[in-house]
């Protein structure tokens, strides 16, 4: 591949500078892990600077080794039974109204983790309680009851990631199962109507436009109402290779097209990420 066309330049200063280190330290100081870091987000000095950031619960260390992510597979350590308050005092200390939650994979923990994430949210809303909650869950291996575990706590949205289309599910991300993730996203709504149902896609894997619309149909059919779409970028030579830039035109079309089909909420953009400016989903701006 090229170089990276200039559309896929972040920008590397700008922002709340003293915004951004406070909530740096906030993490450091409680153990927190953030997805940010992990998975090398390009929009992270930003997000930092808004005061905003993905928490990364339950460990840095994935049972999963998907080609696109940068996240270490190895075995996990047991949980923190008190990283959940931790993480509910961060978001009160930063002073947040909209929070994202999300995991490594934790195949070797019979729920998935599921209960981790509920006791999570139970914390945020004792501590916050007018805070919004999103958690970005893993496909849990298709258990129902986990999920019901997750929505039984009432997080304003539960996200999921498609990730791609499923023709590159064996090339990118072996583990996971594409029809599993649809009936995942489908049972949100079953669980819970007034739970917000979302999922994202990497574009430039090797993926034709006849499938990323396969896909949005599939999706507009399992009921998911927010949808983000962003530019894969490869973290590493190990990693999947990236096989286009798409032009933010492209993602434009996308975007047309999948409001058209009935999405509540769409954010399709190069530097799109599943958690960049989540909370405007929800009407909420910062």
């Amino acid at each position: 591949m090229p170089g990276k066309p200039p559309w896929l330049r972040a920008p590397s200063t700008g922002g709340d500078d003293v915004s951004r280190l406070m909530v740096e330290a906030v993490l450091r100081d409680l153990s927190l892990n953030t997805v940010c870091r992990e998975a090398r987000c390009p929009n992270r000095r930003e997000c930092f600077s808004r005061k905003v950031a993905t928490v990364l619960i339950m460990g840095t260390h994935c049972t999963r080794n998907c080609r696109f992510c940068n996240v270490r597979n190895d075995l996990p350590l047991p949980l923190d039974p008190e990283e959940p308050r931790r993480v509910a005092e961060a978001a009160r200390r930063l002073g947040l109204r909209y929070v994202v939650v999300t995991s490594v994979t934790r195949d070797d923990l019979p729920d998935g983790g599921a209960a981790h994430f509920a006791a999570t949210i139970r914390e945020i809303r004792e501590l916050v309680p007018s805070m919004a909650i999103e958690v970005l869950i893993p496909d849990f291996r298709g258990d129902a009851a986990a999920l019901r575990v997750v929505a039984q706590a009432r997080p304003a949205v539960i996200s999921h990631n498609v990730e791609t289309v499923p023709a590159l599910y064996e090339a990118v991300r072996p583990q996971a199962d594409y029809r599993q993730s649809l009936r995942l996203l489908e049972n949100i709504k079953k669980e819970d109507p007034g739970i917000r149902s979302k999922t994202g896609i990497m574009l430039g894997l090797g993926e034709s436009r006849a499938q990323v619309l396969e896909v949005l149909t599939d999706l507009r059919r399992a009921g998911c109402e927010f949808l983000t779409l962003g530019q894969y970028l490869a973290p590493g030579r190990q990693h999947h290779p990236v096989r286009e830039y798409v032009h933010p035109d492209v993602f434009a079309e996308y975007k047309n097209i999948a409001q058209g089909m009935g999405f509540l909420s769409v954010a399709s953009a190069p530097l799109v990420r599943s958690s960049f400016h989540a909370e405007e989903a929800l009407g909420m701006r910062f």
